[in-house]
């Protein structure tokens, strides 16, 4: 297994806490008090400042910390015809009970790529690290998923597959020319399927008349579709997550009940798992994944400030390795730090503190 390129051993999820200064520059320009240079010109600093971050703790992924966004869908949406924001019909919750609302894409009208999506994120990125600079993007399934039936405007497609087969157009588009720019590693962050482990959530689908098992087959077909004709040279990487919103999420369950067509029948190079609580299950699934996959176990939180020993974190890779070559591990937090741009309840000395102990146990792990 070649971990001198990407996935790494160390690597982490993407999104990053924002400083205040730039969250308060997302407010002002919302507003209308802040020119689209000015917001750009803070944007740009403080993404300066989140790339020396991540490689001073020695990692060799690095993202812009997603800060040029409002939520790591967000800017798709917007940049994307025919896409829109509508309420979901699943809540986050905590393990107090605590609900939370939240919105999600819609589809109301046909779609299309106009324009691009992450280009300019990677453009300026890529001028500013040393290491290798990572993109990331939602799903494709995550344009479709937490509306349901109601996730598409009547009349605009005659089904799902319909929908799909625009939507994997966009996908490829996007993805060629981030190459054919010098984007050697994109990493797409996907909800759905990790939601259709549970079974409280399988049931809730079936009874709004979709069938769990068919949705899952048509959403590896998506996929594949969209990674059809991927460009040689990048790298693809698919993270698994149960939701992470101010530390509430969406579902609990085993890998299992999507581990043969998720690590078989899907044309990525590597998957980051989300592992740092029970709610994922045991590492049983892993014993799927095919040899010339990379799996990076996601067992740090960015929930809490509690931080992680590495002994803990050892023996929880050395438990994962009696199921999988240990060659075809590595180590992340479970997801980013800032999936919106509000944050999960964690500081930057935190985040640090947790990247850090990433490349520190990758060290500990797999230096001889």
């Amino acid at each position: 297994m070649d971990w001198t390129k990407p996935p790494f051993r160390a690597d982490h999820v993407g999104s990053l806490l924002r400083p205040k200064v730039l969250t308060s520059a997302f407010r002002s320009y919302h507003s209308g008090e802040l020119a689209d240079d000015e917001f750009i010109a803070i944007q740009d600093a403080a993404i300066r400042d989140v790339v020396e971050l991540q490689e001073s703790t020695g990692l060799k992924s690095i993202t812009d910390g997603e800060f040029r966004r409002a939520s790591y869908w967000a800017r798709f949406v917007e940049r994307v015809d025919g896409l829109e924001v509508r309420e979901a019909v699943f809540k986050f919750h905590d393990d107090h009970g605590h609900e939370k609302d939240f919105t999600a894409p819609h589809v109301a009208a046909k779609v299309g790529r106009n324009q691009p999506i992450a280009l300019d994120e990677y453009a300026f990125l890529r001028q500013v690290v040393k290491e290798t600079a990572k993109v990331t993007l939602p799903s494709p399934p995550t344009m479709h998923f937490w509306r349901l039936n109601e996730s598409i405007s009547a009349g605009v497609y005659g089904d799902r597959k319909a929908y799909f087969q625009d939507l994997a157009k966009v996908f490829q588009a996007e993805l060629a020319e981030l190459a054919a720019n010098g984007c050697s590693y994109v990493q797409l962050d996907e909800v759905p399927l990790a939601m259709l482990c549970d079974p409280t959530i399988r049931e809730r689908v079936q009874d709004a008349g979709v069938e769990p098992g068919a949705l899952i087959d048509d959403y590896v077909d998506l996929f594949n579709a969209c990674l059809d004709g991927r460009p040689a040279g990048l790298t693809v990487a698919m993270h698994l997550c149960r939701g992470n919103f101010k530390s509430h999420y969406l579902s609990e369950g085993s890998y299992e009940e999507v581990a043969g067509r998720l690590f078989n029948d899907i044309s990525v190079d590597g998957f980051f798992l989300e592992y740092d609580t029970s709610r994922a299950g045991d590492f049983q699934p892993l014993r799927r994944v095919p040899k010339d996959k990379k799996v990076i176990l996601g067992l740090i939180s960015t929930k809490s400030p509690e931080m992680e020993t590495s002994d803990d974190l050892c023996a929880r890779i050395e438990e994962a390795g009696a199921f999988i070559d240990m060659d075809q591990l590595g180590i992340s937090p479970q997801c980013g730090f800032a999936s919106t741009a509000g944050g999960n309840p964690v500081t930057e000395d935190d985040e640090r503190a947790k990247l850090s102990l990433v490349v520190d146990v990758a060290k500990r792990m797999w230096s001889s």
